[in-house]
Order: structure tokens, then sequence, then C-alpha cells
């Protein structure tokens, strides 16, 4: 009877006689202790790299390539219009040079172009031939640019390139100067017989317009930058010969460069 009762009580647990001791081998033998992580998850956390595993080794798939998205493909949804305006001093030479304008918006950019002789402005508008979808900026720059005084050989750049830009400051961004002193501040701009001002555009590969106070750069984002230094240069009152020598320095920089 006595062992029936005995063997009725609740089952003892095992108690481990490991080499950890009494007390260690039964904290093994229960429940995972919760006191910190465990010596993967500490590796882990502190950075050490293991040998790859299965999961790291699982090949990503290949980015996607995408063609360059061309006019024809855009929605077709409300025509794009743009206005430029013209000044009263360069009514005259727009409408010498009308053809030579008309001709790369019509045939190259596929644009319609008109003459708004009422309001004085070229206006733009794109057509179901249209392929770029940038013609519209590219006709407005080119324009801009031959209102702001620049040639048609010069400004139809900015359709055949990309990278073109057009920038525009007046001397009194720089230096506030009245009377005489501006005076001499565009006079050094352009120098004697234009060749300060030709000296700086081959320099930096730029063409400059001075027109009265305002200053027109045409070149890429770089070359306007240097070309935009020597100016102001010139407009604080740098004698020309010390920013002939920076303009050489600069010269030979960029035909090392290219």
């Amino acid at each position: 009877m006595e062992d029936v009762l005995a063997s009725s009580g609740p089952p003892r647990r095992a108690v481990s006689t490991s080499s950890g001791g009494g007390a260690a081998g039964g904290a093994s033998a229960g429940a995972p202790s919760s006191a910190g992580p465990s010596g993967a998850d500490a590796a882990n956390a502190s950075g050490a790299v293991g040998p790859p595993s299965a999961i790291n080794t699982v090949a990503l798939p290949p980015k996607p390539q995408f063609p360059a998205l061309s006019g024809k493909a855009l929605p077709r949804g409300r025509a794009s219009f743009r206005k430029i305006p013209v000044p009263p001093h360069r009514y005259s030479p727009l409408q010498a040079q009308w053809m030579s304008i008309y001709e790369p918006l019509v045939q190259q950019l596929k644009l319609q172009v008109r003459m708004n002789t009422r309001s004085r402005t070229v206006e733009l508008k794109t057509s179901p031939y249209t392929e770029d979808a940038g013609a519209l900026q590219k006709g407005a720059d080119f324009v801009r640019g031959f209102i702001l005084g620049f040639s048609i050989a010069d400004a139809i750049a900015l359709i055949r390139l990309d990278d073109l830009y057009l920038e525009t400051f007046e001397v009194g961004d720089v230096r506030m100067l009245k009377g005489d002193h501006q005076s001499r501040a565009i006079g050094r701009i352009a120098g004697k017989d234009g060749r300060t001002k030709y000296a700086i555009e081959n320099a930096t590969k730029t063409r400059l317009v001075v027109a009265d106070t305002k200053i027109h750069i045409l070149g890429s984002f770089a070359n306007i930058r240097l070309a935009r230094n020597a100016v102001v240069s010139l407009i604080l009152g740098a004698p020309p010969g010390k920013v002939y020598n920076k303009l050489k320095n600069v010269a030979a920089r960029l035909n090392e460069r290219f």
C-alpha cells in the first residue's frame, strides 16, 4: 500500500549531473532564460559577420531597364503655348531675321510659330508632329537668346545641344555704381575694341552680350560661372591684366581637361 501511495504522487524532475554543477544543470534543463540574447543574436547585434547562410545567397532580380519615352508616346492633351515678348529695340532685327528663326523651329522642332504684331510677342505652340518632349522649351530658349542679342549661329546651339544655358545679371547686382563710375565699369568689361570681351569668351568658351547695364552669358553651367567671375572682377575694379592672367590659367586647365 505504501508503494502505491509513493508512486501516485507528482513526477519528479530529473536533475542533471553535468559538469556545470547542480544549480546550473537545473537551470539548463528547465525553461529557457530571458536574461539576454542568445549567442547568434549577440553576434549579429555586435556586427560580427559570420559565414553566409542560405538566405543571404538568394540572388536579387535584375534592375528593370526602361527605354526613353519619346514625344509620340506622351499622352496627347491640350497643346502647350509659350509667349516671348520682344522689346522695341529688337523688333527690327527680328523682322529682318525672321526666316532664319522660323526654319529651325518648324523643320527641326516641329513647332507652330507666329509673330503677334499686336502684342509684339513670338508665340510658340506644340503640334501633333512634335516628337521631342522638350522641343517647346528649346524653341523658347532659342528665340529668347536671339532677342537678348546673340547671333543666330550662337542661339541655334540651344536647340542642338542640351547642356547650354542663358544667364542674365546687371551691373547693379554686383556693385551700386552711378554716372561715370558705371560707364567705366561697362568699358572695362568690353575693353578696347572689344578685346576684353573676346578674351573672356575665348578663355571660357562662352558668348557674352553687354546691353547697357545688363550682361547676358550663353554657355554651359561651369563655363558660365568662370565667365561671370571674370566679369564681376572687372566690375569691382580689378585691373584687366590681372583678369587676363587668371583667364590664361583657366584656359590652360580647360584645354588639359578636354
